[in-house]
């Protein structure tokens, strides 16, 4: 559902040129799958009941198709938190993220402020802000917490980081209209998923090396036995005819849980990672059961 950028700004008073917004994802997220969107696309079945999302991170698969009447959920709080928010109380977010400043001193100060006895009596509208703010100006955009659940990325000292995007919140606001939004872990979708409905898994990978480590996504690590646990979850949605499609690294591991099922390769550019030499194309696999 591109909508017309007239449309979008007609509170904001702004010109406009009446060209069509397309939502796409408000965060940078580590392992996003905007690159893959187009196989993605090519692979999910041609009909469908309701499209279930159980890990929904950055959304991009989402945000491409703009399902109606989706179900989407999340483990992180935070996050699940931010797609409420985009949902119910867009022009609020707008006003509070047009508050933000754009210096290092600012960035510790809102970033540690998860650590104050006070984060916890924050509003819904504020912690959106700060987790955009800080996702837009931090390192490389990654989200990662510590032990603690305590957001610990660096600054990133960007020139111009677009921390208000008012064209794209609304779109996605718009996108997000008709969907059902859960906090919970993906586990819960056994529960909620029907016969004939269309569930997309997008897990933290399993590395490729010992070096590569993106499971801080949550204080709650997405190990190898989440990842079994994930398998026989998706062993479940197959007996009960519920079609699923998965992505995961093509590390042995992986290629050995889902060997029961439809596995595709897929070259895909690995952007984020500390070392230069772990940057580039890489191996994908695309699980499906239909």
């Amino acid at each position: 559902m591109a909508v017309r950028r007239s449309n979008l700004l007609e509170k904001s008073g702004q010109a406009t040129d009446g060209a069509l917004v397309q939502p796409r994802p408000f965060l940078k997220w580590a392992g996003g799958k905007r690159q893959l969107v187009p196989a993605l696309r090519a692979n999910m079945p041609k009909q469908y009941g309701r499209y279930l999302e159980p890990m929904i991170g950055g959304g991009a698969f989402f945000f491409e198709l703009q399902p109606k009447n989706a179900y989407i959920a999340d483990i992180n709080e935070e996050l699940v938190n931010l797609y409420l928010v985009v949902r119910d109380e867009t022009e609020a977010l707008i006003r509070d993220l047009r508050k933000h400043e754009h210096n290092a001193d600012y960035f510790y100060k809102l970033r540690d402020a998860d650590r104050s006895g006070t984060y916890k009596r924050w509003g819904p509208v504020k912690r959106a802000s700060r987790l955009i703010y800080l996702n837009k100006t931090c390192f490389n955009g990654l989200y990662r917490v510590n032990a603690q659940g305590h957001f610990n990325v660096p600054f990133g000292d960007y020139k111009n980081p677009r921390i208000v995007d008012e064209d794209n919140l609304r779109a996605c606001s718009l996108a997000l209209r008709d969907t059902k939004i859960v906090l919970g872990s993906f586990e819960h979708i056994r529960k909620v998923a029907k016969k004939g409905d269309f569930v997309y898994f997008d897990p933290p990978y399993v590395p490729l090396s010992t070096s590569a480590n993106f499971t801080s996504y949550s204080k709650e690590r997405f190990d190898a036995d989440m990842q079994i646990k994930l398998r026989d979850l998706c062993i479940e949605l197959d007996r009960k005819a519920v079609k699923f499609m998965l992505s995961n690294s093509s590390a042995p591991f992986v290629l050995e849980l889902y060997k029961d099922f439809h596995v595709q390769l897929l070259d895909a550019s690995r952007a984020i990672n500390s070392k230069a030499e772990g940057r580039g194309k890489v191996k994908e696999v695309l699980v499906r059961n239909y």
